[in-house]
């Protein structure tokens, strides 16, 4: 068993990094149980409570709409690390194996890799039984452009889009920050504040109505969350100066980044026109003149999520066993 590293505690006599480790095998071979109370739906619960109390007070005044954004940022990223950080605590007070299995399960809860996979090859089967119809439906449950009128080739860039951006931010970015905390003994803590932080980005995050000034907070503070992880992950893929240079006429620091990591690792062309609530949108060409995404690509791509997750872990692993070994 690793040992923790000097001035770094442990949970229940086990190293935070192997709990992350388990935690992350965990999520891939169970993913989110229905029968167990996602965080993510506390969250939510809490936003949209804020947000009508937000709504009440600040009215149509955007510089209230934005303080009003701020403390709910606050209120939420705080409080759940504030909770991931008393449950740590907690685990310490009870038995080994029960409070073992507490963290495991609420650090599995921070990670999404498995029922991102599963939402994807939902839809692939789906498309490639001929059901455009079905395709469409499940389609619309992982992303934000409308789905109804897209075709076989537009669905499939879609997917493609969904399995590259939404690695980041289901998978490698509460994971890199849950393998930060494990350095410091609190691994759950910075991963469900990381975690608030995106629930709040996709609750609130949009430039419509009041919450283009009531979801700046949210945005700009996961935008600033997942920046690093992004580019570790372009970087992970060998796609980094490419992901950077098609990924900067992006809108978004991130999105454009990761899409086009994945398009250069796999040799296909992402971007061009969405369709959102009806209004059509050009995103910029991600890999331009690449071919199309195709069944083929978009598992390639889910399959090169599973080994770059693992080799961050295994190069924590190596990290701290040289260190520990170095320093002891």
């Amino acid at each position: 068993m690793m040992l923790p590293l000097p001035g770094v505690g442990s949970f229940t006599g086990i190293h935070p990094l192997v709990l992350v480790i388990a935690a992350a095998g965990l999520d891939r071979l169970v993913g989110d149980p229905r029968w167990c109370p996602h965080p993510v739906v506390v969250m939510g619960w809490c936003i949209n409570r804020l947000r009508r109390l937000a709504e009440g007070w600040a009215g149509n005044r955007p510089m209230a709409l934005r303080l009003a954004g701020g403390l709910i940022t606050l209120v939420l990223v705080g409080g759940s690390g504030c909770a991931g950080w008393l449950l740590e605590l907690a685990s310490q007070q009870m038995p080994r194996p029960l409070g073992a299995a507490l963290l495991l399960v609420a650090l599995t809860s921070a990670l999404a890799g498995r029922s991102l996979c599963q939402a994807v090859r939902q839809v692939l089967a789906s498309l490639e039984g001929g059901d455009l119809t079905a395709a469409r439906q499940q389609l619309a449950w992982i992303v934000g452009r409308d789905t109804d009128q897209l075709d076989g080739p537009e669905i499939m860039r879609a997917l493609a889009e969904t399995a590259s951006e939404n690695a980041v931010d289901g998978l490698f970015a509460p994971l890199f920050w849950m393998l930060l905390g494990a350095a410091f003994g609190q691994p759950l803590a910075l991963a469900w504040g990381f975690k608030a932080a995106s629930t709040l980005d996709s609750m609130l995050g949009y430039r419509t109505g009041s919450l283009r000034w009531l979801g700046t907070a949210g945005a700009r503070l996961d935008d600033l969350l997942v920046w690093l992880p992004c580019r570790l992950l372009a970087l992970s893929l060998g796609q980094l100066r490419p992901a950077l240079r098609d990924g900067a006429a992006d809108p978004s620091p991130n999105a454009g980044v990761s899409q086009a990591a994945y398009a250069h690792a796999v040799g296909v062309q992402l971007g061009g026109a969405n369709r959102y609530g009806g209004v059509v949108r050009s995103k910029p060409l991600l890999n331009p003149g690449a071919a199309a995404a195709d069944a083929a690509a978009v598992r390639r791509m889910l399959q090169l999520s599973r080994w770059v997750a693992l080799l961050w872990l295994t190069i924590a692993a190596a990290s701290v066993a040289f260190i520990t070994k170095a320093l002891s």
